[in-house]
């Protein structure tokens, strides 16, 4: 069986943590997951941006510029979590397989 989150935590400096039940422990920055979000507009934004010329700039938003918070997490199904991020994205559904390979090993 795939392990599964048996706890979840923001920590003090913004970043989640999340306890699996394989007795592993993950952290994960907001930016990280909202980049890695598998969502349709990130894929699009994604491609988008690989198909400029290497001479073109991209001038970052305010929103891209803004420190970036989880505001909250809706659990899918026994399967996954929607994560609510500042910037209004909440379109991603991120599986636990997916949740588990993303993020760093956090020693316990």
């Amino acid at each position: 069986m795939p392990p599964h989150p048996t706890a979840l935590a923001l920590l003090p400096d913004g970043r989640l943590r999340i306890d699996w039940s394989d007795d592993t422990i993950r952290v994960y920055r907001p930016r990280d997951l909202r980049e890695a979000s598998p969502d349709a507009l990130t894929r699009e934004k994604k491609s988008h941006v690989e198909q400029k010329p290497s001479n073109e700039l991209t001038v970052l938003s305010p929103a891209e510029l803004a420190s970036l918070t989880i505001q909250g997490m809706q659990p899918v199904g026994h399967y996954a979590y929607q994560i609510i991020f500042s910037d209004g994205h909440d379109s991603g559904i991120f599986t636990y397989e997916y949740l588990y390979q993303l993020g760093e090993s956090l020693e316990p």
